[in-house]
């Protein structure tokens, strides 16, 4: 499979399907993220790798963004989980693979990110808030899913949207 791109020595690609198992490894070393089956982690390497990005250097994945469109809603990328090896955090591997995602051909006419996020978790509503700075778009927060509703003491989901985005401008990143 040829790669998006890379940098020095980290590769960024499509996932595969024979990722899942590592991708499921990585979230689960990755709180606060929600672990989900690795069922699930597979199926989003296979289904969704258009619009999912995996990270790998000499040891392994070290990176992953699962990513979706919203039915009917293909100027919108909704970004569900981004993990990043403890390991390589501080290096801007998040914002890269954000980029390298935007820039593929199945994301050409991507002109808002959306993705869900807990009030407490710091460094996601850093990463979307920069990468909207970054990009000159704006970012709005709204309620979107409460505690309550996704149970035993899970925080509310805080819908952020970043956008617009320049079509050119996400590509060049």
């Amino acid at each position: 499979m040829k790669p998006i791109h890379s940098k020095g020595d980290i590769l960024f690609r499509k996932p595969v399907l024979s990722d899942g198992a590592a991708v499921h490894d990585l979230i689960r070393r990755s709180p606060p993220l929600d672990l989900n089956s690795a069922y699930a982690y597979f199926l989003l390497c296979e289904h969704f790798a258009d619009t999912s990005m995996v990270c790998l250097d000499a040891e392994g994945v070290i990176g992953f963004i699962s990513a979706y469109f919203p039915p009917g809603r293909r100027d919108t990328l909704f970004v569900w989980q981004v993990a990043v090896d403890a390991r390589q955090r501080g290096k801007r591997l998040a914002p890269m693979m954000l980029a390298s995602l935007l820039a593929r051909p199945e994301c050409r006419h991507v002109r808002f990110l959306e993705t869900t996020i807990t009030p407490d978790n710091r460094a996601s509503n850093r990463l979307f808030e920069r990468f909207a700075a970054d990009h000159g778009a704006d970012i709005d927060s709204e309620a979107f899913i409460a505690g309550e509703q996704l149970g035993a003491g899970h925080p509310s989901e805080m819908l952020r949207r970043v956008g617009p985005l320049d079509a050119p401008l996400a590509k060049a990143s």
